[in-house]
């Protein structure tokens, strides 16, 4: 059954309070059915390029005709630019053009998640929270082995440090998680600026939220309360009905 939504889309990103220069990018067009964050790393000149140029790629998608026509194109539109960044990186003797990319498609009755590194998509359904990506990480490949418990995580020296990422290699290494949506779900995207200073249980919580926008501002204004040691980005869509988005959120 095909099945259409209205989408309620909030999303911030922001320097952080360590960082003179924002790497992140975020993209919502919630027309097409596509939401993305992308996290650049390489500084000035590589990082922010890196993850402008991503998100430059996927704004010229147009609508679809299908959920599996969407994907085709967006990831058509990665391997050219992962195929470009390297270019450019070899003009610039080997200078590291990065970026982490998660990003949601939902066509119809289906939703796809992309991703590349630890920037994460989480989905809240019924009121429980789910982590929908895997880190492309040296941390989560520690947490796979059992070398290192995931409360740890948060605090490791190499906490940020990633094994996949665009720009990174020659071949595009996209992971793809996807399956039905339905009303009343809540897709969260992010780069690790926000779950290195907010636990899953706290992001949980802050995504009860009625209003989005209110989920967003909360989850930025705890991120800054506690150091905001890097560039923070975060996407929240809200999968509606047509008539409950014209009447906006309860009281």
């Amino acid at each position: 059954m095909i099945r259409s939504f209205v989408f309620q889309t909030a999303c911030v990103t922001d320097v952080g309070l360590a960082r003179e220069l924002n790497e992140d990018n975020v993209l919502a067009l919630p027309d097409i059915g596509l939401w993305a964050v992308a996290d650049g790393m390489g500084g000035h000149g590589g990082g922010d390029v890196a993850s402008s140029a991503v998100v430059a790629a996927l704004r010229t998608l147009t609508p679809a005709a299908s959920a599996s026509q969407l994907l085709a194109e967006f990831e058509q539109r990665i391997v050219r630019t992962n195929a470009d960044l390297r270019a450019m990186a070899r003009t610039r003797a080997g200078a590291i053009l990065g970026t982490t990319l998660v990003a949601l498609l939902v066509h119809g009755s289906n939703f796809a998640c992309v991703w590349c590194g630890d920037s994460r998509v989480y989905l809240r359904r019924h009121g429980i929270l789910s982590q929908v990506s895997r880190d492309h990480s040296e941390v989560q490949e520690l947490i796979d082995h059992g070398l290192l418990r995931k409360e740890e995580a948060m605090t490791w020296a190499r906490r940020n440090v990633v094994t996949r990422a665009l720009g990174a290699t020659d071949e595009a290494e996209l992971e793809i998680v996807d399956g039905p949506a339905y009303v009343g779900d809540r897709f969260l995207l992010c780069s690790d600026g926000l779950t290195v200073h907010v636990a899953d249980e706290e992001i949980a919580a802050l995504l009860g939220a009625a209003d989005p926008q209110r989920a967003v501002d909360d989850m930025l204004r705890l991120t800054l309360e506690r150091g905001a040691s890097d560039n923070v980005s975060i996407v929240v869509v809200d999968c509606d009905e047509p008539e409950a988005a014209q009447r906006g959120p309860e009281a």
